[in-house]
């Protein structure tokens, strides 16, 4: 009987171990490995996108236990998705269990809210005296995933989860469902308005420019340096005409911020991609991203990522990335 007993136990433990030992896959572009279960903790390793790592231990909240190679570490579930399942997928009749669960806690899960004030608050709890970990721009989507409480809204954001209050929410419609097992952190490129006052300003200029242009060597009789100093004065005019109205504005290099806010750095590689270091989540990703007049947009996930450019040195966040961005 002791036997039995004995044999029973070594079962649940190495059914329970099969289970912990799936297959993940990872979905950012560079995402830390660190000793403990903990955002703080030394870094032992780094997974890039798309490799797979094996899952050892699931029992936290945030974090799961993983095998690399020949190191083990913990990594943020946030940025690692299941492609493979070590055990016989679960019955139609657990499923149905489980469905009730989560409809009796109130939960909302994947139903968008749009956002009727700017600047609203995200906090850390469902209190008004709790921290402040970020901003929402007025007209933003969101997913609320619990409305149980009375006063707030748990909704998903960038760095994880936060609160928000109810009255300044509005229900838009229920998110679908993803149809592929593959999913990329990369956002699709935000749409650029096209406004064409100022090539239509340039031309005006352009053509009064030649105008006095005409008239200046027509009545100039002959002489050569008042038709050159007239050249060159028109021709210095229409330059800097073209380059404030005309010509794209380029974003290059590394911008960083110093202050205790989520998005550390912005490296701008090319003329529409960024790579966005996220201090909240310990995780890079990389966004496309559109110039409109002095304003940068780009997406991650579920929020609009906007930057002013106050001069070729200096980027202001605006709404949720709000912060002073300097160039290195």
């Amino acid at each position: 009987m002791t036997k039995i007993f004995y044999l029973l136990i070594a079962l649940i433990i190495f059914s329970n171990r099969v289970h912990a030992q799936d297959t993940y896959r990872v979905t950012a572009d560079k995402v830390n490995v660190r000793a403990s279960n903990n955002s703080t903790s030394k870094v032992v390793a780094t997974a890039n996108q798309n490799e797979n790592i094996v899952v050892l231990d699931a029992s936290n909240a945030k974090f799961y236990k993983v095998k690399l190679k020949n190191t083990e570490g913990w990594i943020s579930k946030d940025f690692v998705q299941k492609v493979a399942q070590a055990t016989t997928p679960p019955t139609t009749e657990a499923k149905q269990d489980t469905a009730p669960t989560a409809t009796n806690a109130g939960t909302t899960a994947d139903v968008i809210y749009r956002v009727t004030t700017d600047n609203l608050r995200v906090r850390a709890k469902a209190d008004p005296k709790s921290k402040v970990i970020g901003y929402l721009p007025e007209k933003e989507n969101v997913a609320v995933i619990d409305s149980a409480d009375a006063s707030y809204f748990k909704i998903k954001v960038t760095n994880g989860e936060g609160w928000v209050s109810k009255e300044f929410l509005v229900r838009v419609s229920p998110v679908k469902k993803a149809t592929t097992a593959e999913s990329t952190v990369t956002a699709s490129v935000p749409q650029e308005t096209k406004d064409y006052t100022n090539i239509i300003f340039f031309v005006i200029v352009a053509l009064i420019l030649f105008t006095i242009l005409y008239f200046s060597i027509k009545y100039a009789s002959g002489n050569k340096f008042l038709i050159a100093f007239s050249v060159i004065v028109i021709l210095v005019i229409g330059y800097f005409c073209f380059i404030t109205f005309i010509q794209a504005k380029v974003v290059s290099g590394t911008f960083s911020s110093s202050e205790d806010i989520q998005y550390k750095n912005f490296n701008f590689k090319s003329k529409d991609s960024v790579t966005v270091t996220d201090a909240y989540t310990d995780s890079v990703f990389t966004s496309k991203y559109v110039i409109d007049g002095e304003m940068i947009k780009l997406y991650d996930q579920q929020n609009t990522i906007m930057l002013l450019i106050r001069d070729d040195n200096t980027l202001v966040g605006e709404g949720f990335t709000r912060g002073t961005f300097t160039k290195k």
